[in-house]
This record gives structure tokens, sequence and C-alpha cells, in this order.
């Protein structure tokens, strides 16, 4: 094993109040992929800058190997004093740096270098800022919230940037599939301290349930224990005096571990106020049109969205999307075309921006709009500091100042301001920005529940497929020219769509072309036209891979069956473990035969037609 190029060891910090961090260490080696994770607010992004050396903890050890360099992306980024983008990036550089990386990595980021830092976008400042941290090469790389205001082919790019690097890296992000794409290790800031598993993001949140599960056992047997002592303290034969008081001494010990124990901090406790039922026809939109001078952004485009509809809106920064969004709310007038509204709406925004984020209002004024101390939720009066304690905020925090809360602790609170007005339609902007997995969970489950209209604006492909009915993605992604094309399903869906029409496009131009070499006289080319029909392995595989796929399809549901048990894995975990390998292998399995039999099939068709 390579030593450590950076290690943190029993890191104390506090705020005044209950420590933040309580022991908390990180290791860092050359060549990990490390993600850091825990609850909004539990103090990873202090961990990682006492790490980068821009925060002393208050305790512990703290070393970075001499020769080492580090560079930390923060969320945000200070342009102070540089009159461009690229001076900007530059200065990151170090003695010995490539400076015409800088120019490679504004280029394939979507920047001249030109820009005026002053006035970027979100999205601009974080690019700029991936630049400046991502052109040195750094032995090791700190990306906190790298893929906030990113578009799906940045973050893209970005994990293939980030799999071919050779710096270690220490990442934090909301959003599930980059973290599991990149990371191999993954490192749980909980209650102050911290966990590591060396393994990657996607086996976490089983080894973490497995954790607290265990954490539960283990109390429940130190309240055991206690009961039995204090049975004995009270009913027990008197023993020499001295040894009565040392096993009393254990008891208060015993008791003050229980009593100190923190548990997991708790879940939200929330859901949205909905509005009276909006008419079945929410939105219908007749071949709309937008142009701005020369450029098209929205051509000719026509959709209906009905009542319970959950419509994904995707694609590159600047392709259109916010323009198409007000142009179907009724925030926008089209050039041409009708964008007719539905009966009874009630809309409720989160937006991206956090435009309505005064920094200087405290939590209460910002929920209840400066009006008392009660709000009403679902039809009920409830008083403001028992409805933050639903958001994890805790009653002190009522007149804490906006400035003072972290990124994800803003986002929470946001939520919490936009679930308590009623409505049907809910525009959604961006709205996993900062959240912790938790509350991911929880957005996730309230859109899924709702029974109202969403539209929503993501870059979160894994939220996506969780979430939409349907997707909205520009027909050209590449180089978007104002066509906007309604894919059924989520991301992932609209992704096997596109390469099944891409799929069908060659297949006709390849038929096409042999039959142009046919009637010229010439031979046709391909393995798929030198033949007349097919092989006879070909044609058993054809026939019998629907049979091997129906029975791996009943092994899975056995296997489902058996781990659907409750206590089985708690009973046997080495069991639990083994049915979720071979189920696992099983689904490979399925995949690669389906993918084998729809070539088989599509070599029929093209050897009969």
């Amino acid at each position: 094993m390579a030593p450590p190029i950076l290690k943190l060891d029993d890191i104390h910090l506090s705020f005044g109040g209950t420590p933040l961090l309580a022991g908390a260490g990180l290791q860092v080696e050359p060549g990990d992929r490390i993600c850091l994770v825990g609850r909004n607010g539990s103090g990873k992004s202090t961990l990682m800058k006492i790490a980068a050396g821009l925060v002393e903890a208050q305790s512990g050890e703290v070393f970075r190997h001499p020769a080492s360099t580090i560079r930390y992306l923060e969320q945000a980024p200070d342009f102070a004093g540089f009159a461009t983008v690229q001076a900007y990036a530059e200065a990151g550089l170090g003695p010995g740096d490539d400076p015409y990386r800088v120019t490679y990595l504004l280029e394939h980021l979507g920047l001249t270098g030109q820009e005026d830092p002053t006035r970027l976008s979100g999205g601009e400042a974080r690019r700029a800022a991936l630049a400046r941290v991502l052109a040195p090469e750094p032995d090791i790389l700190m990306l906190d919230e790298p893929t906030n205001h990113l578009d799906l082919p940045t973050i893209e790019w970005l994990e293939g940037e980030l799999s071919k690097s050779r710096s270690a890296l220490v990442l934090i992000s909301h959003d599930r599939r980059f973290l599991e794409k990149i990371s191999t290790a993954t490192v749980w800031l909980d209650r102050g301290l911290s966990r590591r598993l060396n393994r990657g993001f996607a086996h976490f949140e089983e080894w973490r349930d497995q954790v607290l599960e265990e954490e539960e056992i283990e109390q429940h047997k130190l309240g055991r224990q206690i009961e039995r002592e204090e049975h004995w303290l009270r009913y027990g034969v008197t023993a020499r005096r001295k040894r009565n008081m040392r096993r009393l001494g254990n008891l208060q010990a015993l008791r003050a571990n229980y009593r100190g124990h923190k548990g997991p901090q708790g879940t939200i406790q929330a859901s949205v106020t909905e509005g009276k039922e909006s008419g079945k026809l929410v939105i219908e939109a007749d071949k709309i049109t937008k142009t701005y001078g020369d450029r098209t952004i929205v051509a000719p485009f026509s959709i209906r969205v009905h009542r319970g509809d959950c419509i994904g809106l995707i694609g590159p920064n600047g392709a259109g999307k916010t323009t198409l969004l007000k142009m179907l709310t009724g925030q926008l007038e089209p050039d041409e075309g009708l964008v007719k509204l539905g009966t009874n709406l009630e809309i409720a925004v989160l937006d991206q921006k956090r435009e309505d984020l005064n920094p200087d209002d405290s939590l209460a004024h910002y929920l209840t709009d400066g009006r008392g101390e009660n709000l009403l939720v679902n039809g009920e009066q409830k008083h403001v500091t028992g409805y933050m304690k639903d958001f994890l905020f805790q009653p002190e925090q009522a007149r804490t100042p906006i400035r003072n809360l972290s990124g994800g602790e803003r986002a929470r609170l946001m939520l919490a301001r936009i679930m308590a007005k009623p409505s049907n339609l809910l525009i959604l902007d961006e709205p996993t920005n900062d959240l912790d997995i938790e509350t991911l969970d929880l957005l996730q489950e309230i859109v899924a529940g709702y029974s109202g209209t969403v539209i929503l604006v993501s870059h979160d492909r894994d939220f996506l497929d969780r979430t939409v009915t349907s997707t909205i993605a520009p027909a050209n992604p590449d180089a978007p020219d104002g066509r906007w094309i309604e894919y059924a399903g989520g991301y992932s869906d609209m992704l096997a769509q596109r390469k099944g029409v891409e799929d069908e496009r060659k297949r006709v131009e390849k038929a096409e072309k042999a039959k142009a070499q046919e009637s010229s006289g010439g031979k046709p080319t391909g393995s798929a036209n030198s033949k007349s029909k097919l092989s006879f392995k070909q044609k058993f595989a054809l026939e019998n891979l629907p049979k091997e796929m129906e029975k791996a399809e009943k092994e899975i549901a056995a296997r489902e069956a058996k781990m659907a048990d409750p206590n089985l894995f708690t009973k046997d975990p080495a069991t639990f473990n083994k049915l979720a390998a071979e189920m696992e292998k099983l689904r490979a399995d399925v995949t690669r035969m389906e993918e084998e039999w729809l070539e088989l099939e599509m070599l029929r068709e093209e050897l009969e037609g």
C-alpha cells in the first residue's frame, strides 16, 4: 500500500454549539477516487477545506506530503482582481505547468477565455473554476459540488476527464450517477465522525443502512446491560465495598454512554400542500415558436400536458430550456402558435438561482413571509419552529440569518417554503442542486406521489430516471437548432429511443447502399449482405434465446422473493449477499441475451427483406 499523501486524523471543530467535527478523519493515497458523503450541514465542505489548508482545525493531526500539490474547487469562486476568465484560470498554474492546458480546458468547457468574470452566469463561473483547478493536474484534486449548474454534455465530458486524470480525487456531489461512475472509495461523515468504505458510492446506501442497524442493536444491548446492572444494584447480594463501588462506577459510565449517544440525524417529515384539483388538461401548446435575431430557440413545437404528468426538460446550457418553460407556463408569449393554460391552476415555482433569498432574512421570517409565528400547512396552522423541525432545522435557528446557512441548508429551506404553498402545478428548476442524498430521496418520493402536475428542469440523470413520465430534449443535442422532441420515460429511456432511431437509420442506409450496388452490378459489402440466410447456429440462438431469458427472469423473481424477507439480512448476511450477487449476474445475462436476440432479429429481417 502506498503511503498517504494526505492524512487528517481526530479532527475537532465547533462553532460555539454542538461540535461540527468530533474526531473525523480522511486519508488520501495516490490514485484514490474518494467521494465524501453526509447530510447537509454535517461538515463535508469544512473537512475538505481543512484538508486543503483553507480552514484550521481546533485539534487533531493534519499531514500533507511536502512534495504534493492540492487544488480545491469551492462552491463560490472568487474572481476579484481578474480582468478575464483566461487570467483567472492561468493563475492556478504552478511552475512548470503547461499554459496550453488552460486553453484546451476552456475550449472544451465552452469558454473563450476573454469573458468578463463579473458577468458570468452560474454555469460559466463553475466552468471557469473547473478550468483553474484541472489545468495544473495536481496530486490531489478536491471538488465541492463540481456538477452544480453544469449541463449534461459537460457533466459527461467531466466524467471522462476525471476518469483519465492521474490526480487523486476527493469529491462532494449530490449527483448519484456521477459519484457511481467516478468513485472507488466512500467516506461517510456522520455526527462529527467519519467512516470509510473501500468501495464506490454504488455500495454506500446498503452499507450505511447496515451500519445504522448494527448501531441500533448495540444500543439495545447496552440498554439491557444497564437494566441488569441496576437490578444487581438494588437486589444483588452485598459484596465487599471496594468491589461494589467499582461496579457502581461502571454502571454510571454505562448510563453516561447511553444518554450521550446521539442517533443519526432524522429524516425530513414533509409533504406538498396540494391545492384544489386543476382541470384535466393543464397546458396545450400548438406549434409555438421563438426566435432571437437570427437564432431559432424554439421551432414549431406542440405538446399536451395532462393532470398528473411529470415532465423533465433537459438540454445543454443555452439551448433554450428556460425560454421554452416560460412559454409553456404563460410567462412569455410565443412568436407564433398558441399556448392555452388549464383551469384552476395554482403554480408553485422553485428557482435554481435562489433569487428570492434575502441573506439578511431570518429563517422564520422567510418561511412565514413576516406574518407572525405561524404558517398554514395543508389547511392547518403550524408554529414556524415546529415546521422547521420537520426539515431538520433546530428551533434555535429560527432567528438565524440565511447568510449563515450552507448551500445545502439553503436549498432545504427553499424546499420547505415551496411545500407550504398550495399548488397543483410544480415548476422545479434544478431542484437537486446542493441537496444531500436523503433529502433527494424525499424529493423523489414527493414528486412521484404528487397528484398534481410537475415540470422540472434538471441535469441529474438518476433523478430524472426515478421521477419523470416523459422527457423533452433538443432533437440535435450537439448543436441545438430549436427543434424539441418529447420522449416517453426518463433520461435513460430517451437515450435508448435515440439509439434505436439512429440504429434504424444506419440499417436503412446500409440496405439502400447494398441495393444500389447490386443494381449497378457491384457486389454488396458487409457480412450481413454477403449471406442469403442465417447460419444454423444463428437460427438456434434466435429460437432459444427467448426461452433462456424467460428462465433467467424466473430465477431472478425467485431470488427477489427470498430477499424480500426483512429478517434475512440480519439473520444470514452471507446468504443475502450471495443472492444479491447472483441477481446482478442474472440481470447482466438477461441484458446480454436481449441485445444478442435483437441483433439476430434485425439481421433476419434484413436478409428476408
